[in-house]
Parts: C-alpha cells; sequence; structure tokens
C-alpha cells in the first residue's frame, strides 16, 4: 500500500464529501471500478476531465489483510487522489473490517462488491452471489461501521438485480436499514452481459428507498449520463468503458480530444505506469480515431519510445497537442 508518505489524516482534511456531494441535487459522475484500469494513474486523468468520484478497481480483501505484497499493488494513493472510495470483494465479515481499517486514513470509504457475475468470483461467495445473501452484507457492513471510528467514513454497495425485482427492493431496504451509504445498481441481472440496461428497474429502487442510488450501465457520453440521471431520478451516474474509450467523457467531448492523450502520457509517466498498463489505455482512447490499418500499427507497439515516437509523428509534438 503506497501512499507517497501521506498524512494518516488527509481524508479528514478533504473538503469534499461523497455522501454531501450525492445530497447536492447535481449529477454526480462517477468512474467505476475496473479491474487492472481504475488506478491511480487512470483515476488522477478522469479527475481532470470533471469526474466527481472514483474508484478503486475490485481488491479482494482476504488478500489485502494477508499479504503486504498485495497491499503495495493493488492500492496506491496520493494527495490528490479524492474523494476515492476502495472497492472490495469480501465474503468474511472481520476481513473485510480488517481491510476497511487499513484504507480508512487513505479513502473516503469502501464498497463491497455486490455485482461481479464472473463465475470464479461468484464460485469463492464474491461479487453478484451477494445479492442472495443479505444477511452476510448486513453483518459485513454492520462490522465495518463499527470497527471504523469516523463518522464520515462510507460504506456502500454494488450490486445488480433479481429477475424478481421485489427481492432486490427488498435487499436495498436492508441494506439502507444496515447503515449503508449508497448503493450503485448496475441495472441488469446476474446472466445479462450485453442485453438492454434495465432503468425503469433502476428508477423503481430509488423510488423505495432514502439513501442515495447511482446508477450504472451502458453511459457513453455526458449527454447520456444526464438523460439517465433524470430518468431514473438517481443521485449519480457510474461510467467504466465509456470513461476508458474517452476519459474526457464527463467534461462533454464525444471522442477522446488530443490533450486528453497528451495528459494521460504525462501522468503515466509521471506515476511510473508500467507499459502494458499505458498503452492499453491509449488503445481504448483511440478507438474511434484512428483506422483500422492505424490501430494495427498503433497497438504493436512494444515500448514506450516507439509510442511515444508514434504520437508526435501522428498529432503533432506534445506543446501543439496540448493547444488544441
Amino acid at each position: 500500500m503506497r501512499s507517497d508518505s501521506l498524512p494518516t489524516t488527509i481524508c479528514q482534511e478533504r473538503k469534499k464529501d461523497p455522501i454531501e456531494m450525492f445530497h447536492s441535487g447535481q449529477l454526480v459522475k462517477v468512474c467505476a471500478p475496473m479491474v487492472r484500469y481504475s488506478k491511480l494513474a487512470f483515476r488522477t486523468l478522469v479527475r481532470k476531465y470533471s469526474c466527481d468520484l472514483c474508484y478503486t478497481p475490485m481488491i479482494i480483501a482476504a488478500d489485502f489483510v494477508r499479504s503486504i505484497k498485495a497491499r503495495d499493488s493493488e492500492f496506491t494513493t496520493n494527495q490528490g487522489d479524492c474523494p476515492l472510495i476502495v472497492q472490495f470483494a469480501a465474503n468474511d465479515a472481520r476481513l473485510l473490517s480488517d481491510a476497511a481499517l487499513l484504507v480508512c486514513p487513505y479513502a473516503n470509504g469502501i464498497d463491497i462488491n455486490c455485482g461481479c457475475p464472473q463465475r470464479w468470483a461468484m464460485a469463492d461467495g464474491y461479487g453478484a452471489c451477494l445479492i442472495n445473501k443479505p444477511e452476510l452484507v448486513h453483518d459485513m457492513v454492520r462490522q465495518v461501521r463499527n470497527r471504523v471510528e469516523s463518522p464520515r467514513f462510507s460504506v456502500s454497495i454494488k450490486i445488480r438485480i433479481h429477475d424478481d425485482l421485489a427481492r432486490t427492493i427488498d435487499l436495498c431496504r436492508k441494506a439502507e436499514a444496515t447503515g449503508v451509504s449508497w448503493i450503485t445498481v448496475h441495472g441488469r441481472t446476474v446472466e445479462e452481459r450485453h442485453q438492454p440496461v434495465h432503468y425503469d428497474a433502476i428508477k423503481m429502487i430509488k423510488e423505495n428507498v432514502s439513501i442515495p442510488i447511482v446508477a450504472n450501465g451502458d453511459i457513453r457520453s455526458l449527454k447520456e449520463a444526464e438523460n439517465v440521471w433524470q430518468m431514473t431520478g438517481t443521485d449519480g451516474v457510474m461510467v467504466a468503458r465509456g470513461l476508458l474509450t474517452n476519459p474526457a467523457m464527463f467534461a462533454g467531448y464525444e471522442e477522446t480530444p488530443l490533450k486528453c492523450i497528451w495528459d494521460w502520457v504525462d501522468i503515466s509517466l509521471e506515476l511510473g505506469t508500467p507499459f502494458m498498463c499505458f498503452h492499453q489505455h491509449l488503445m481504448y482512447m483511440m478507438e474511434k480515431i484512428t483506422s483500422r490499418q492505424e490501430k494495427r500499427v498503433f497497438n504493436a507497439l512494444s515500448s514506450t519510445s516507439a509510442v511515444l515516437d508514434y504520437l508526435t509523428d501522428h498529432y503533432g509534438d506534445e506543446s501543439l497537442s496540448k493547444s488544441l
């Protein structure tokens, strides 16, 4: 767990409180937890382009608690990385609360992943299987609340919906009664992957609880985010793939601007982002602005210097691009 020698009081000094943001009446724009992708460098980038709240990638709580190596590799932050939510995959209340205690000096809250539909996660008792275990969710939230002393430290959950929406509403009501700060709802069932998002279900959930609800699923532009926010009556929207392909989406850009690409280069070099991650993000960002042939060439590059040469040759030098 690397925090650039941050003082342990940093989160108490942060001005932006996510819970207050959700009660502001304004659209709260959220970067989703994305395995391999929503790490410090990418969070730094989207914050430059009107993202209000960022999540870490999903972290296995048990590994995080038991392994210093896991902590150092899975959680890196700095003073500008706020407000920040650390998402954990957990199936044990004690281990989750142990993990929460480790990150609470450096984050605004934790989120329990109750929505990951991948088979390995569900087989290990993580992710979307938890929507069928409200008692375990209750116990995990309660233990975090009892052990983390800061009243401003949030505990949220991210869920998928049931085929029978009444079960999801019941789950959300129970979570609210337990003290969950807010709930993010991905508007698909566990079995659904690319089917249309059930925004009507998210709206119904919002109408049946008093805590903030965040809508998630297939949002790829600021206009779509605003439409979903208004359609569902929710308090915020969470975006994953839309931000990967266009990190400037929340600032109103329809496609990734060149300035954003060069900002990513600067941030990645400054923070020492591994080449594979650096390159993969650029592949996503340039998806809509490159031809098929250009993609083949760019995707085959194998070093940071080769990528920088390509960008300079095709899009001008950095100083020129930043003026565009």
